[in-house]
């Protein structure tokens, strides 16, 4: 076996060593994020409630679920600094484990719903943190992130237009994942919002309809099979 494009390749009686197999949707999981590191070391204003001695606890089944616990705040939380906090918090959403991936998730929620009029002048520094989350490819991160999307830009004022330059950043993963209509809950679940390509087309149409004129183009530059929900 001799590498491709090479003299040897050329050579009679050799065989060349088949490129390598690809896969596109494979997970790529992020080691450590930023998020874990400050949670571990005591520096994240939140934790999950810890339960009462005694308390009775209810496991969760197929048939049942459990809400997660509630956050506890060391402040209130729209007294924090957003712009150091807010992506710390975004970039754990791309943690696979808890109680990471409970308290950046419900912390990114709160946060948003705690003083909304905070996160414009934060988009900036959101969408490194972002990218890194959805390129994990892991379906239940980037249906955590898209909602996160979706909760910033329709309580946030301004948002959806001030994220229309960073689609290059945020869509791609769109486009790639636009038809995985995978059922995400367990059991037979039909919510639309456990389903990818559903959360997808969700937060498309949501980014178009607060993006402003030139949010459509923009979109479907970046996701060709996209049709407006504002147009038709």
């Amino acid at each position: 076996m001799v590498p491709p494009f090479s003299y040897q390749s050329l050579q009679k009686n050799t065989k060349v060593i088949p490129p390598r197999k690809t896969n596109p949707f494979a997970p790529q999981p992020i080691k450590a994020t930023l998020f874990q590191k400050f949670f571990l070391r005591g520096d994240i204003p939140a934790n999950i409630k810890p339960v009462e001695p005694g308390a009775k606890v209810v496991k969760k089944t197929k048939k049942t679920s459990q809400d997660p616990p509630p956050l506890v705040w060391d402040v209130p939380p729209e007294s924090l600094d957003y712009s150091y906090y807010l992506p710390i918090f975004v970039e754990g959403l791309g943690e696979m484990e808890d109680p990471y991936k409970a308290v950046a998730s419900q912390g990114v929620t709160t946060l948003i719903a705690a003083c909304p009029e905070k996160i414009l002048p934060v988009v900036p520094q959101l969408i490194i943190p972002m990218k890194r989350a959805l390129n994990t490819r892991e379906p239940t991160v980037i249906i955590r992130v898209l909602k996160a999307i979706q909760q910033m830009v329709t309580e946030g004022p301004c948002v959806g237009q001030a994220l229309v330059p960073y689609y290059r950043q945020i869509l791609p993963i769109c486009n790639l994942f636009r038809d995985v209509n995978v059922n995400l809950g367990e059991g037979i679940d039909f919510k639309r919002d456990t389903r990818l390509g559903d959360v997808i087309e969700d937060t498309l149409q949501i980014l178009e309809k607060y993006g402003g004129p030139d949010a459509y183009i923009n979109i479907k530059y970046m996701v060709p099979t996209y049709e407006s929900c504002v147009m038709n």
